[in-house]
């Protein structure tokens, strides 16, 4: 994987497989994950969170930076780029929360729980209506188009509580209206780094 700097100092890296950088690599990777999932997703102390496609960890280190008393369930399936987290040189007031998802990867706990599998798979096992908040981060819906299925929207609408949100990157027409089909509201997110909206999902 090529390492890629970004505008605030932090890194991410490009996937081969998918031709895809795991953020955007114009702006700031950290600020993007603040701007974009976490602020949307209005974080509040003892909230529960499912970080679907979990990558470098990055939604899960902004939400940590905002409040410590946090639940995290995240998913990811390349061991590759959760090998990338111990030695990943973030900024420096970010220091702190990448070393308590540094540990977590080591040695599970009751606050953070990384599963390696298959988003997919793993996300019909996690119980129902248990999550506030859903960061979705899957590889685009056109390199990856089986993650952003109505399945998988119902799945995650599932899990989550009412008033639950779910927050993404992308506004690709289809995959909003999957979102409304699976019983979501669907809103415009923030726009950051492109000139669309981002995508905001509230379980009403």
């Amino acid at each position: 994987m090529k390492k890629i700097e970004t505008r605030d100092g932090s890194f991410t890296f490009l996937n081969e497989e998918y031709g895809e950088t795991y953020h955007c690599s114009t702006v700031g990777a950290l600020e993007e994950s603040r701007i974009k999932y976490v602020e949307p997703a209005n974080i509040k102390k003892g909230d529960n969170i499912l970080d679907f496609c979990f990558g470098l960890g990055y939604n899960s280190i902004a939400a940590l930076k905002i409040c410590k008393d946090i639940t995290i369930t995240a998913i990811e399936l390349d061991q590759k780029i959760l090998d990338e987290i111990p030695t990943n040189i973030v900024p420096k007031e970010y220091i702190t929360e990448n070393e308590i998802i540094s540990k977590a990867l080591q040695q599970k706990n009751d606050k953070i729980n990384i599963i390696i599998g298959d988003g997919a798979k793993e996300i019909k096992k996690l119980p129902s209506d248990s999550f506030n908040a859903v960061f979705f981060d899957p590889f685009s819906p056109g390199k990856h188009k089986e993650l952003w299925s109505l399945e998988i929207f119902k799945e995650c609408y599932r899990i989550m509580k009412t008033e639950g949100r779910l927050t993404t990157y992308s506004c690709a027409k289809w995959m909003r209206n999957n979102l409304k089909e699976a019983g979501f509201k669907v809103n415009d997110g923030p726009i950051f780094g492109r000139k669309s909206a981002s995508t905001i999902g509230v379980k009403e």
